[in-house]
């Protein structure tokens, strides 16, 4: 079977490594088509590094640019890669543009699509991602849920018949490369901070990081929890911090973006993590972190409802204070499953040969 796996930013990369081997080793030929959505060698050459993903097979550099311009010139450069590939099946990830530029121009050319990680709602229509989803969730022919609320989601919206439950493939991701980012990574040393003694700090979202006077008050709350807090900062985050000059408290220790293995042993060395990225949740979860999310909801709902995960508002009064005193009580579920890939593998074997029969079975 031909398959062509599109990626183009950093969670995809890390979904698509452990997949990219499985069907490799099941025969397969799969061709991987780097869209160039993330161009910053810490969040794409370095990932494929440390990932061992084989070098894409193309890489069409379409960079940034608004959504609407950046999602044309991928589906115009996708399209020709589809019709002179001719693919049985076009994987794709997540929720970015690259995701639905990729669902899009192989759906018009009448090629199978499969959606990973598919079924996530946040119900904000004012992120980008949603949107993505939910309408790559409806051009895909097969769609691959992560847990059973993704499940629910998609029934909802009349896509049981296409939906399989095979769980998160981030569970592979992390868990193989645990021990070796433990072992190779000495990110600890270099920035100065101490297992188990610090809070690693991501954000991105544009309601997070587009308002300095926020964006400034959220460091300022952080900086006074007495304890040192590891911020790689993304490209966007830091280029407001600069443009408006947004003092960082002496506590926080601001970094460039990170590597796969080092950001892994930072999210695996830290006492507790806070994000507005939903892949670092889920990663959160899957390591035992308590999770703090600077957001109004999550796609992640099973983390919340369990105690591992707290939505938060930095700007809400007592912020620091439920910062310092969230620790979730009692074990943890699995929510997430386990040899994910190697499933997924099972499934694509199992319906792509009359996959209108596949839809009949029960999920």
């Amino acid at each position: 079977m031909k398959v062509i796996s599109v990626i183009g930013a950093r969670p995809q990369f890390v979904k698509a490594g452990p997949l990219s081997k499985a069907l490799r080793r099941a025969g397969h030929h799969e061709v991987i088509v780097h869209t160039g959505q993330h161009y910053d060698a810490a969040m794409s050459d370095q990932i494929f590094t440390d990932l061992e993903i084989p070098a894409p097979d193309y890489n069409l550099d379409v960079r940034s640019g608004s959504h609407g311009a950046q999602t044309g010139k991928m589906l115009a450069a996708l399209e020709v890669v589809f019709q002179d590939e001719q693919p049985d099946l076009v994987i794709v990830f997540g929720d970015t543009n690259t995701t639905i530029a990729a669902a899009l121009a192989a759906s018009k050319l009448h090629q199978k699509v499969l959606h990973i990680e598919a079924g996530l709602r946040s119900f904000n229509r004012t992120m980008p991602e949603e949107i993505n989803r939910v309408l790559t969730d409806h051009c895909a022919d097969f769609l691959f849920a992560p847990t059973d609320t993704a499940v629910e989601n998609l029934a909802r919206e009349g896509l049981a018949h296409r939906t399989y439950r095979v769980g998160d493939i981030m569970v592979d991701s992390l868990l193989d490369r645990l021990e070796i980012a433990r072992e190779r990574s000495d990110i600890l040393e270099r920035v100065g901070v101490e297992e188990g003694a610090y809070f690693l700090l991501t954000l991105h979202r544009p309601y997070n990081v587009d308002d300095p006077q926020r964006l400034g008050a959220m460091l300022d709350a952080l900086g006074s929890l007495g304890a040192p807090v590891v911020f790689p900062a993304h490209p966007r985050t830091r280029a407001v911090l600069e443009q408006h000059a947004i003092a960082v408290p002496d506590t926080v220790h601001l970094l460039e973006p990170q590597g796969f293995l080092d950001f892994v042993r930072l999210e695996h060395g830290a006492t507790k993590i806070l994000t507005d990225s939903g892949g670092v949740q889920k990663e959160a979860y899957i390591l035992g972190k308590p999770c703090i999310t600077l957001r109004p909801e999550t796609e992640w709902v099973e983390t919340v409802e369990v105690g591992w995960n707290v939505l938060a508002d930095p700007e809400a009064e007592g912020f620091a204070d439920l910062v310092a005193g969230f620790q979730p009580e009692g074990e943890q579920p699995d929510l997430f499953g386990h040899d994910v890939a190697e499933e997924m593998v099972r499934c694509i074997e199992r319906v792509m040969p009359d996959p209108h029969t596949a839809w009949a079975e029960t999920p």
